[in-house]
């Protein structure tokens, strides 16, 4: 959805009406909430798409980019398999594996762990937290909260649009605003989200 007001900057330049393919190369990479592959390429080339035109590097590099982003994402193993025949980690773990290839500087997460087994989570975790200990800025949505804690050192939490509180997560998930949103409050006379 476009920006009905503000401007949303990254490294000074004013990104919020710029196309995808300009914030992509100013290293800003992405996932998305519903995993989209392409059906009918493999693992390999899926991810080979974001180095080429995502990151717009050359044939040679593009393939080494994209074999790292594959190992980043724990999918060397599925990489001549059809995305078609993924299931949802995997699919997950390829969206997450196509950001990389662009080389982000900031990746940004939609919803990652969603639809995901609590048994599938730890691995995604630490390959983000791993992620993140490269240097690479992670902004995470997310409303699996654990998965969250466990990454992040900074929590924003949002309710309607509106920030109810932001800060360090412990501080976050003790807020008495946050309970309020998210559990219901008789302050609220049953007002829940």
């Amino acid at each position: 959805l476009p920006a009905d007001a503000g401007t949303i900057r990254f490294d000074g330049a004013d990104v919020t009406r710029m196309p995808a393919a300009r914030r992509t190369a100013l290293g800003i990479g992405r996932t998305f909430q519903v995993p989209r592959p392409f059906d009918g390429l493999t693992v390999f080339e899926n991810v080979l798409v974001g180095s080429t035109f995502g990151a717009g590097t050359r044939r040679k590099e593009a393939n080494a980019q994209a074999w790292e982003a594959l190992e980043t994402a724990d999918l060397t193993h599925l990489a001549n398999t059809p995305a078609g025949s993924l299931r949802l980690l995997d699919r997950k773990r390829l969206e997450l594996a196509r950001a990389l290839a662009t080389q982000p500087r900031l990746l940004l997460l939609d919803e990652i762990a969603g639809g995901l087994t609590e048994h599938e989570l730890p691995a995604l975790i630490e390959t983000i937290s791993a992620i993140r200990d490269s240097g690479t800025g992670v902004v995470w949505i997310e409303h699996i909260v654990h998965a969250l804690l466990q990454v992040v050192d900074r929590l924003m939490c949002l309710a309607q649009g509106d920030v109810v509180a932001t800060g360090d997560p412990r501080e976050v998930m003790a807020s008495d605003a946050v309970a309020a949103v998210y559990l219901g409050s008789p302050d609220l006379e049953g007002d829940t989200p």
